[in-house]
């Protein structure tokens, strides 16, 4: 028999793992990768240089840069390290691998992903996501105690890169297009928000304001919007 009644649990005694071993999947996941931290890094300054100067080449490279990026997190790291201490992330893989299929379904048909190449509120909140996935989101490590060795990188670890996508889909165009490219990187925001409310982990909010940012962004008027 279970030792309590059902109402007496709390969300929180759902996980399946400590905030030790959650900290510890980073770190492990940095250890067997490195040195490709350094290649994803630099990857993604390539990447936001081709936002500040969109060119038709540069954003199919940068959607294409994303979509290998959620294949390869959704094995190396979700199917890979994560399943093993949480079986419910099983049902999260496919998601990224659909992910995947549509940056670059969407990214190569008729027409393609557009970003703007004028400043707008738009463009900012969407470049502003992207650098900060980039250039900040890994040093939280270091202001929640976790330290670089569980740093989370861009294209190695999935909240980085959902932030980043987040970005591109806040300002791209066509906007149905975008809107398609923003669901998935959105829901995992909200599932890491979840899970790190309920370890009582810090930062716990920096997912709920990427895709806060992310809608702010998208329902803005466009720029010479018809009134």
């Amino acid at each position: 028999m279970l030792g309590g009644a059902w109402w007496s649990y709390r969300p929180e005694d759902l996980l399946m793992f400590s905030p030790r071993v959650y900290t510890r999947l980073f770190e492990l996941h940095n250890q067997a990768l490195w040195p490709a931290q350094l290649l994803a890094l630099l990857l993604g300054a390539v990447a936001l240089l081709l936002l500040l100067r969109p060119r038709p080449q540069g954003t199919r490279l940068v959607v294409m840069l994303l979509a290998v990026a959620w294949a390869f997190v959704a094995w190396a790291f979700l199917w890979r390290r994560y399943v093993p201490i949480h079986w419910g992330i099983a049902y999260v893989v496919p998601l990224f691998g659909l992910q995947a299929l549509l940056l670059v379904t969407l990214g190569s048909l008729r027409g393609r992903l557009r970003l703007p190449v004028h400043w707008s509120v738009r463009r900012s909140l969407g470049i502003g996501l992207f650098a900060y996935a980039l250039a900040l989101h890994p040093l939280t490590a270091l202001a929640t105690g976790r330290g670089l060795a569980g740093a989370e990188v861009i294209g190695l670890t999935p909240d980085p890169l959902a932030i980043a996508t987040l970005g591109v889909a806040a300002m791209a165009e066509p906007a149905p297009r975008a809107w398609a490219l923003l669901v998935v990187p959105a829901l995992w925001c909200l599932l890491s928000a979840l899970t790190l409310y309920l370890l009582d982990a810090p930062g716990a909010r920096l997912p709920l304001l990427a895709v806060a940012a992310a809608l702010a962004a998208r329902l803005w008027p466009a720029r010479n919007a018809p009134r």
